[in-house]
């Protein structure tokens, strides 16, 4: 198979790294190189910037509102229309199951319809003042080049979520994909183009940490937007700190998933399941522990083995396929790493926990999705995010116990809660620090509500009215309609 080769993409046009080097990714399924990418560095990153400021004080910033919505529009539908070939590549690159990956990214045309609807649709307000002859109003401005930063578990749904609002706000882009996964924002860019979209709104300039270092601190970029891990947003919201500019930063999570005694054992198990084992469990919303009521602890943990051991794991573009490779050789090292530490420190592996074997794919990154059960509450397991197919198990036994467990982590990103009580549904919800709560579902998520993290999973918030105006700032107009001006220095004698 041959190797693919890719090119940052700026200014409407392809450009390889400065210096010229490049690097490597692979497919996880086979273990093989895949595609060759620039080695960008901070040269790159500024004149993809300079391209972006062009286009924010050129043409994308002369257009009218409903004119940018409109060609917003225009690219959700160019995104569905190309969603299995960028589903192709990402799949290519990141291991994720294709059918799955190509119903993400048709999503994502919601997003687009939505912040393309409300483009037109910022507006400012008129301030009431106690001086009659003073009109005072304010206007609602983008910020200019916004800076995002995506990882490589879902590079376009997350690359649309964190710049559909910035869009629509009037903001230019300068996406730093993960190396992982370049290729798809690549192409993202060039549908922009296509869509109609001015040369310089959508930028891409591909590489390792120092083009993310360089974004950060180019004097041209005037918000951050990062998903990733909570060690790495620290780093970025310190850094953007220094040059006064604000964060958007959806972070790692713990999350628990909560059955009462009184569930449909059907509903749990596939919602636990789902919530832990799609995607190989690397998602952000990952519910990677599980708290069951005592008194169907031992039936549940039993149906949830006997499930997760017929799980097939295979080639992610053969719609057979239940679950797919772990996307890096080093994230396949720190699943299996951390379940040999946990069952070194007395949790009980229930099934899976090693290598997987996968006929015909002798190279590829896979690992048996596992369950674990006895792990102490303080122990990593229970504390770190794994970011693979491992689900911690707990029994509990009351309503303020397992209301404490859910909230003793860092993290406070989802949580379920699986109970036909609707009052202690309701209870619970209140209680849990966390910025999501599904009630007998889990990973439902909208491009009309807010998603986002508390304590260490994140700042701010993306989707839903709220995330827009995030990408804009304020400004106040005070104007004097009387005919005669205030003098401070005509005092009365």
């Amino acid at each position: 198979m041959s190797i693919k080769s890719f090119h940052n993409y700026y200014g409407g046009r392809e450009a390889a790294a400065r210096s010229g080097q490049t690097f490597t990714s692979e497919n996880p399924t086979t273990g093989l190189q895949w595609g060759t990418f620039p080695l960008s560095d901070a040269a790159d990153v500024d004149a993809a910037a300079r391209a972006a400021d062009s286009a924010f004080n050129g043409k994308w910033g002369t257009l009218s509102h409903s004119a940018r919505g409109r060609l917003m529009m225009k690219l959700g539908d160019l995104i569905g229309e190309h969603a299995e070939r960028l589903a192709e590549l990402d799949t290519a690159q990141n291991g994720r199951l294709h059918f799955e990956v190509t119903a993400q990214i048709r999503a994502t045309q919601g997003w687009m319809y939505y912040y393309g609807g409300l483009a037109d649709k910022i507006e400012g307000s008129v301030i009431p003042l106690d001086q009659t002859s003073v009109l005072n109003y304010t206007l609602r401005e983008a910020l200019g080049v916004v800076g995002v930063i995506v990882p490589w578990n879902s590079p376009i749904f997350l690359t649309v979520m964190s710049i559909a609002p910035a869009l629509a706000a009037g903001n230019t882009i300068l996406i730093k994909p993960s190396e992982v996964t370049s290729a798809s924002a690549i192409e993202l860019a060039k549908l922009a183009d296509e869509a109609g979209l001015p040369p310089g709104v959508i930028n891409v300039v591909t590489g390792m940490r120092e083009v993310g270092e360089a974004l950060v601190a180019h004097p041209l970029v005037k918000k951050i937007c990062f998903t990733g891990s909570d060690q790495a947003g620290r780093a970025i919201a310190a850094r953007a700190g220094e040059r006064l500019v604000s964060c958007t930063l959806e972070l790692g999570g713990k999350s628990p998933n909560i059955v009462f005694d009184d569930v449909n054992l059907d509903q749990a198990e596939t919602g636990i399941l789902a919530g832990i084992f799609a995607a190989a469990g690397q998602t952000c919303i990952a519910g990677s522990r599980a708290y069951v009521h005592a008194s169907i602890y031992d039936e549940l943990v039993e149906r949830l083995v006997a499930r997760t051991r017929k799980i097939r794991l295979g080639d992610p573009m053969v719609t057979a396929t239940q679950m797919g490779p772990i996307a890096t050789a080093a994230q396949l090292k720190k699943n299996r790493d951390m379940v040999a530490r946990a069952a070194d420190a007395g949790a009980e592996i229930l099934c899976g926990g090693d290598l997987a074997d996968v006929p015909g794919l002798p190279h590829g990154f896979f690992f048996q999705p596992t369950i674990l059960q006895h792990a102490s509450a303080s122990s990593e397991l229970m504390q770190s995010e794994v970011f693979g197919p491992v689900l911690a198990i707990t029994p509990f036994k009351e309503f303020e116990e397992v209301a404490g467990m859910a909230n003793d982590t860092a993290y406070g990103l989802g949580a379920g809660i699986w109970t036909r009580d609707i009052k202690r549904a309701h209870l619970l919800a209140r209680r849990i620090k966390a910025g999501t709560v599904w009630v007998n579902t889990y990973r439902a998520m909208s491009y009309s509500s807010p998603f986002g993290g508390m304590k260490a999973s994140g700042i701010g918030r993306q989707n839903g009215i709220e995330a827009i105006n995030q990408y804009l700032q304020t400004k106040s107009v005070w104007c004097e309609l009387g005919d005669e001006i205030a003098d401070p220095f005509m005092m009365k004698v």
